[in-house]
């Protein structure tokens, strides 16, 4: 058992890394003396990649192909996941990556916050709320996001004119959506009872839709096309990102399933400390100190949060309450939100 859940984590963490040192490079790295800056071709790119994995695992587990919620739902969900991605691939222009990888450790607080919303206008009954404990941690995590963006350079390589205020706009509105997005799939897991290649599936093939739509709106479909075939790089580049993030899907799913959500959540921890020092290897980005005691108290907390979550698991009080208290019956394990927003 510990040499899978070592595999599984193996597997997370290494995918995801792929991921974000592509990722940087894509929106920082020119090709061919040009840098491409249309990052919704990437959200679009990613998207399809993900559909083609849930139909194959839909095919596999001989799932019905019928979508178990009504369309406009997973439309709600795309939109906002749409959105949360634009933000987190444009931020990169502005702000370096790991400013980026603790914006997705600030999300806390904002999915918090969503929660309480859902809880009083869209499910009967408000549920419990959010100990203590929650939202020291949730402060913890803030305090120390704040004294790393304050303590030195934010800005990224290709950022010459001093935007890193609008990266951080980015940032937030990154926050806002991928928190408005893990609440409301949470939301429909209890609604209709998806299973979650189902909902991969749907929020993907509306998400693949969105950014189409978003790309013939703004002109950008033809030229993202011939930027594509003109730089085999750059289409090498965009076929492993979007691959790295299908794949790590197989493995978020499978240490979920047989290990449970919080020792997922401590391997994500992990993944974001990885992805930092890789990234300020692979692009020479510079930290203060400051800014590293800033990175321990980030850190240092989400991997209480996850200590404490298992050792409560291992005594039996079970995992954390999910966002969306359930109805009398149902069970309150945790229903991780699709991997799209993980990554």
């Amino acid at each position: 058992m510990a040499f899978w859940c070592c595999f599984y984590a193996a597997g997370v963490i290494g995918t995801l890394a792929v991921y974000g040192v592509l990722q940087e490079r894509l929106m920082t790295i020119p090709y061919g003396g040009k840098l491409f800056t249309v990052s919704t071709f990437l959200v679009f790119s990613n998207r399809v990649f993900n559909c083609a994995y849930a139909y194959g695992m839909m095919v596999i587990n001989k799932e019905e192909k019928v979508n178990q919620a009504p369309i406009w739902k997973y439309m709600v969900i795309s939109f906002s996941n749409v959105a949360a991605t634009t933000c987190q691939y444009e931020a990169l222009k502005y702000v370096s990556f790991p400013v980026q990888m603790l914006g997705k450790s600030f999300k806390m607080m904002p999915v918090m916050i969503w929660g309480i919303i859902i809880r009083k206008f869209f499910t009967e009954g408000y549920g419990k709320p959010y100990a203590l404990r929650d939202w020291m941690i949730a402060a913890c995590v803030t305090f120390g996001v704040t004294e790393f963006l304050l303590t030195g350079s934010i800005s990224a390589p290709t950022d010459d004119g001093g935007n890193s205020m609008y990266g951080l706009l980015l940032l937030v509105g990154f926050l806002a959506c991928d928190g408005l997005t893990s609440t409301t799939q949470e939301l429909l897991f209890k609604q209709h009872k998806t299973t979650k290649f189902n909902q991969i599936l749907y929020v993907n093939a509306c998400s693949a839709g969105t950014s189409m739509v978003a790309l013939l709106l703004s002109n950008n479909l033809s030229s993202c096309i011939a930027f594509f075939f003109a730089h085999s790089d750059f289409a090498l580049d965009v076929m492993i990102l979007s691959s790295s993030a299908a794949a790590s899907q197989y493995f978020i799913y499978a240490q979920i399933q047989e290990f449970g959500a919080l020792v997922f959540a401590a391997t994500m921890n992990v993944r974001q400390v990885v992805s930092i020092i890789v990234s300020c290897i692979q692009y020479h980005h510079v930290i203060t100190w400051l800014q590293t005691c800033g990175l321990f108290m980030v850190f240092g907390a989400l991997f209480y949060k996850s200590y404490v979550g298992l050792q409560n698991a291992h005594v039996g009080k079970g995992e954390e309450k999910p966002l969306i208290p359930s109805k009398a019956g149902e069970s309150d394990a945790i229903k991780p939100a699709s991997p799209q927003e993980k990554v």
